[in-house]
């Protein structure tokens, strides 16, 4: 952690919707004037498109299924630290992009599921991180402890299953079978490397739909944010204005001292308005220890 570089991480796996809270944070960052340095957690994978299916098929040929984007064999967790580290004391650091599609890969003449070169971060005030493993800690590494603000996007894992499945045969034109095999392989290290990171997040927004989504694999449309509920849990609630965010956020309640329970179609409006200040103190510690 760090005074005068802070760091905020989102974590959440894949078709969690970290993609959606990270537009929230950007729309923050514009309006307050705060300049952020964003990095996609994407650009730490390992290996590019076409090198992670080899790595794959190679893993099934030695008998190891369970081999995937979520666990430490294909990505650069010292990497990631060392970007971490480096950033929360000086304020500089390596990143890169991942290309996912043609319109990302276009400007750089590449192809679509391959990495850009390295190169020196922006000059920024702080560092924004979303991806797979903000929080992540392992027996060699432990990039959770540089995070100032560490939020994890959970949503009830059949809800995070309907939403990766519509979205992987919506934009890369996979199968439901294919995503369910997707899914099944990836399970092993969700548990081992996602899962714990959601017990070292400062806060959790979980979405839960309250609809039927008893079977994910045949559901026909992902639940919308009206008819979902956002639990959001605090491990520290000492200093948040919980009558102030019951006021702002109607039809909402507590169900424990540090759980906030919101309607889906305000999840946005309670990250404004939990984020916003929080987000503004760290740059106001840091504009002044630089004064200082």
């Amino acid at each position: 952690m760090s005074t005068q570089h802070p760091i905020i991480a989102i974590t959440g796996s894949s078709g969690a919707g970290t993609t959606s809270v990270t537009r929230t944070f950007e729309n923050i960052f514009r309006r307050e004037g705060v300049r952020a340095a964003v990095i996609e957690g994407d650009s730490f994978h390992r290996y590019d498109r076409k090198d992670m299916k080899a790595a794959m098929a190679e893993s099934e040929r030695k008998g190891l299924p369970h081999f995937s984007h979520f666990g430490a064999d294909a990505n650069l967790f010292a990497e990631l630290e060392d970007l971490f580290r480096m950033y929360a004391e000086t304020g500089t650091g390596r990143s890169r992009k991942y290309l996912h599609d043609e319109n990302e890969a276009a400007p750089f003449k590449q192809e679509p599921g391959t990495f850009t070169p390295w190169g020196p971060l922006p000059e920024s005030e702080l560092l924004f991180y979303e991806g797979l493993h903000g929080g992540v800690k392992t027996d060699k590494h432990d990039v959770a402890k540089y995070a100032d603000l560490l939020i994890g996007v959970v949503p009830v894992i059949n809800l995070e299953w309907i939403q990766k499945i519509h979205r992987d045969k919506a934009t890369r034109g996979y199968s439901t079978e294919a995503v369910t095999d997707v899914i099944l392989r990836r399970m092993h290290e969700y548990v081992a490397y996602i899962c714990p990171q959601f017990t070292r997040t400062h806060i959790n927004f979980q979405r839960v739909p309250v609809v039927d989504t008893s079977d994910p694999f045949i559901a026909r449309t992902i639940p919308t944010a009206d008819e979902s509920l956002v639990v959001i849990r605090f491990a520290n609630p000492r200093g948040i204005d919980f009558p102030y965010l019951l006021s702002m956020l109607h039809d909402s309640w507590m169900t424990r001292a540090n759980t906030l329970v919101v309607p889906g179609g305000k999840m946005e409006l309670a990250m404004q308005l939990i984020f916003t200040p929080m987000i503004l103190r760290l740059v106001e510690r840091r504009r002044k220890s630089l004064v200082a």
